[in-house]
């Protein structure tokens, strides 16, 4: 169980991050157990073959620090994001600046009453020796397994933090906490998680700030094991499926007739908000082309735009959802 008691001034100091670190420690997982993330295996396919060739990475340490049978990745591996879009080299640095004896403490525990393995205890003996080895590992693992696909997933990380914050802004603070994991249950200020059956974790916000972080390989809701860590949720992302998406299918029907095919193709790939250079990716397409066909879309009233940081951001309105969805009903329910 995992539980966050709030109270006004924790929600009123809510925010997002979403974190480059978090996403290179939690992918071990779908490295390690791809059967139980069929939506990442194009993603692990390119990975193992650009691991297979690697030079100067330590992959036996990294495999070592997410836990077997728990899952469970010391803490101090994924530092809780100081802004909305942090800088990797930045959250390197934040590991590489850990305090040693943090860094021990928190490999033990994650492993809680399980023995150590041989390589990670050997580097365990010198804290220090360990917390470096764990940074240069994290940092080539990166370059290698997600800094190449790093854009289009903060694409689909930026769109969720979009999507939340107009949940946040629309429904309040309740409907936004409970859409995290079906678990989710909120009572008298209190947020609780069933996420983890080792997992028993109840302490206050107590001012501490609140970060929601979306990830795209977590499958539930997780947050730091340590009582004394700052309040955080990651949880999982939306859109996931359409992550490693290279072309749509041929739209078929009214819609295309109307619209002409590109852009009902368009329109159809569009099912939550993304970027030009994500949806020129998943079409196959030029990015001049989509922005031209986005911009048709935008002014006809089926598409809006909003910038999100470095980024515009574009979504279907509640007419081009209604056009996308093929129900030939008109958005105000009469015949069309």
């Amino acid at each position: 169980m995992l539980s966050y008691q709030f109270d006004v001034d924790d929600l009123a100091d809510m925010r997002f991050g979403c974190s480059p670190l978090l996403e290179t420690a939690t992918s071990l997982w779908a490295l390690a157990a791809p059967e139980k993330y069929t939506l990442h295996l194009p993603w692990v396919r390119r990975t193992r073959a650009a691991l297979a060739d690697a030079d100067g990475l330590d992959l036996v340490l990294l495999h070592q620090l997410k836990v077997r049978g728990s899952g469970w990745i010391p803490d101090f591996l994924t530092p809780r994001p100081d802004s909305p879009l942090p800088d990797v080299r930045d959250e390197l640095r934040r590991v590489r600046a850990t305090r040693p004896e943090k860094v021990l403490a928190d490999v033990r525990a994650a492993y809680a009453s399980r023995r150590l393995p041989a390589h990670l205890a050997e580097l365990a003996a010198d804290p220090r020796v360990l917390r470096d080895a764990v940074a240069d590992a994290l940092e080539r693992y990166w370059e290698l397994a997600i800094a190449p696909h790093w854009p289009r997933m903060r694409a689909v990380l930026e769109a969720d933090m979009i999507h939340r914050s107009q949940l946040l802004a629309r429904d309040g603070a309740a409907a936004l906490l409970t859409s995290l994991d079906p678990t989710a249950v909120w009572e008298a200020g209190r947020l609780t998680l069933f996420v983890h059956p080792e997992l028993d974790l109840s302490v206050a916000v107590g001012g501490r700030g609140f970060w929601l972080a979306p990830t795209l390989f977590a499958r539930q809701a997780i947050s730091p094991v340590g009582a004394d860590e700052p309040p955080t949720i990651n949880y999982p992302a939306r859109g996931v499926a359409t992550l490693w998406e290279t072309r749509p299918q041929q739209p078929a029907g009214a819609l295309a007739e109307l619209v002409g095919a590109p852009k009902a193709a368009l329109l159809e790939t569009l099912d939550g908000p993304a970027s030009t250079t994500e949806l020129a990716r998943r079409m196959g397409v030029s990015a001049s082309a989509v922005s031209h066909h986005l911009a048709v879309l935008h002014r006809t009233g089926l598409v809006s735009r909003a910038r999100a940081g470095r980024l515009v951001l574009y979504a279907r309105t509640e007419l081009g959802a209604e056009l996308a969805s093929g129900d030939g009903r008109h958005p105000a329910g009469r015949p069309a």
